[in-house]
């Protein structure tokens, strides 16, 4: 298990938001390695999945604009020497950006210890991974939204699932050149594709995974898929779920997934932890909105901000909450 998914499962057994918070700030003060930087470096996307916000055409008119290869350096320079981990595509496909290789290679050189890339894999070439992975990415995430065919090619309209096998037999392949290489898979569980979770193994049995993440659909906006209930999963866990963690651990694969309980709570979680670990950039728009790329790194903001006291107050503070969107724990089995 990678020092990620080791700190994730530290995350979900020390239960005190206040002795997290106290942590981070901690970390802060003795400039060490404590935030993820998430970062969409182009807002477009090649497919239009039903469960996502790509699908809802207003929404799609928004989501414009692309990072420059001038504003690598200055993100480096801005924020990887405090990253803990690098997460290259967040809500769209990274695999549209010219710049993946030199990202990447410009993390590694400031030692970022995860670098991580989530995609829909259907753009990329066997020498595209090739590429990426020896420049240094630790790991691949692939959305899958269904096990078989006719799902996944309904769910993730102009993919194609010749191409996700394909994909996933070269990243086996890769896997044994590159053995500390993980691949992970996001499989957005609705009603409709709850089932196929037990036919999981017998159809990508024969591929190399490391970690598979089961989310529950959320509410993206007007998207084409509009079943935003959980009452079926919540129904099924004993049955599909359930066994799934049997053979993941049986597998040796980490899974990340919500406990039974979690779907009925439909309130929204304390948001510290993530208000103050979740650094998200894109064209336009870093971490801050009055952070000036330009001028400014972590610490000269954190300075004139005076981020050490608001951290500090955090761990005394009540807690905040969330909008609409419901925030899941997700324990690592």
């Amino acid at each position: 298990m990678s020092t990620v998914y080791s700190f994730l499962k530290l995350n979900h057994y020390i239960r005190s938001i206040r002795v997290k918070l106290f942590g981070i700030w901690m970390l802060h003060c003795m400039g060490r390695r404590y935030f993820g930087l998430f970062l969409d470096p182009v807002l477009a996307c090649n497919l239009r999945c039903r469960m996502c916000y790509f699908s809802d055409k207003n929404k799609r008119k928004n989501m414009k604009g692309a990072l420059k290869e001038t504003d690598l350096p200055l993100l480096a320079r801005a924020f990887f020497h405090r990253a803990l981990k690098l997460q290259i595509g967040c809500g769209a496909e990274p695999s549209l950006f010219r710049h993946n290789r030199k990202l990447i290679e410009m993390a590694k050189s400031c030692r970022v210890p995860y670098i991580s890339m989530t995609t829909n894999g259907n753009l990329f070439s066997r020498a595209d991974i090739h590429e990426l992975v020896a420049a240094g990415l630790d790991e691949i995430t692939l959305s899958l939204h269904g096990v078989r065919r006719k799902t996944y090619e309904y769910f993730m309209p102009g993919a194609s699932f010749d191409k996700f096998l394909s994909t996933m037999e070269c990243l086996t392949e890769i896997k044994s050149g590159f053995p500390s290489f993980k691949v992970r898979l996001n499989y957005t569980v609705n009603q409709d594709n709850l089932m196929e979770l037990q036919d999981l193994f017998s159809i990508l049995g024969q591929y190399k995974f490391d970690i598979l993440q089961i989310r529950p659909i959320q509410q993206m906006g007007d998207t084409n898929y509009c079943n935003f209930s959980w009452n079926v999963i919540y129904d099924a866990y004993d049955r599909i779920l359930e066994p799934l963690k049997i053979n993941c651990r049986r597998q040796g694969i980490t899974l990340l997934m919500p406990e039974k309980e979690d779907f009925l709570k439909t309130e929204n979680k304390d948001t510290r932890i993530v208000d103050a670990t979740y650094f998200y950039v894109r064209q336009g728009y870093f971490w801050q909105d009055d952070f000036d790329l330009n001028t400014e790194t972590y610490e000269s903001y954190a300075h004139r901000k005076h981020l050490s006291w608001r951290l500090l107050k955090s761990v005394f503070s009540k807690p905040a909450k969330a909008g609409e969107k419901r925030h899941l724990n997700y324990k690592v089995n």
